[in-house]
């Protein structure tokens, strides 16, 4: 990848968008207080997942309105792991993170995950005070412990929008659909590859409609856990001990 805006931060935020229109400016107002506070030199990168409902425009709007805030906007909708994908392909820095569009979680609480960065390949997450139905909960307990069970990653909550990465293993992870519910197990299938978990907060959406239903909270990452078993057998990996390449 070459060098680009983000590569003059240590902390890239990778926000993937899709019909956000209504959260987006108290979205980018809370971005932009964290930004300051945050322990590292920070940027935020918003990756329009190719909306509908006025939110490029909205997005173009912020960035040229503030400094510190990019973009990237995809020609039509190709998903959460696709928008994911892109921000970390183009991520300059040496720390990427992740949050969603809705607010749901802070990005204050970054700096638990920051704090947790040095010597492991990821930090993700753990939502506290989740105030979910009684429904959402069950779903979410039965596709984590079903995750937990095939995978073997031991991860809590996988689904929590809060991430940071190194930004070298993130563009390394093999991404397929789906595979953004599977990166603590993604991790582990690097040579010595692993991860952290931390206590974030949890609020309930005030703004757009969620894009998360039966299928794709349950019944996709059931599924996927079949893909994940298929691509860990066949996953390749290597050591180099010896070359004589320069680097220019």
């Amino acid at each position: 990848m070459n060098a680009n805006e983000t590569g003059r931060y240590g902390f890239t935020i990778v926000v993937p968008v899709y019909n956000e229109q209504e959260n987006l400016g108290r979205l980018a107002e809370r971005l932009a207080g964290y930004l300051p506070q945050c322990s590292r030199k920070a940027c935020v990168l918003l990756v329009d997942d190719g909306s509908t409902d006025g939110s490029a425009e909205e997005i173009r709007r912020i960035c040229a309105e503030r400094p510190d805030f990019y973009y990237v906007a995809f020609a039509r909708n190709r998903g959460l792991t696709a928008a994911l994908k892109a921000g970390f392909d183009r991520c300059c820095s040496p720390l990427v993170g992740y949050i969603d569009a809705d607010l749901q979680t802070a990005p204050e609480d970054f700096e638990r995950l920051l704090a947790e960065i040095d010597g492991t390949d990821l930090v993700i997450g753990i939502r506290t005070g989740r105030q979910d139905s009684l429904s959402k909960k069950l779903q979410s307990r039965i596709a984590n412990g079903w995750r937990r069970m095939m995978t073997g990653d031991g991860a809590v909550d996988t689904g929590c929008p809060l991430k940071v990465f190194r930004t070298e293993v993130a563009r390394q992870l093999p991404m397929f659909r789906g595979m953004h519910r599977f990166f603590p197990a993604l991790v582990q299938l690097r040579e010595g590859g692993s991860y952290r978990q931390v206590a974030v907060r949890a609020f309930p959406r005030t703004a757009g409609k969620s894009k998360y239903h039966l299928w794709n909270r349950l019944w996709a990452p059931f599924i996927d856990c079949f893909a994940y078993r298929w691509m860990k057998k066949r996953y390749t990996e290597y050591t180099v001990a010896d070359e004589n390449l320069a680097e220019e």
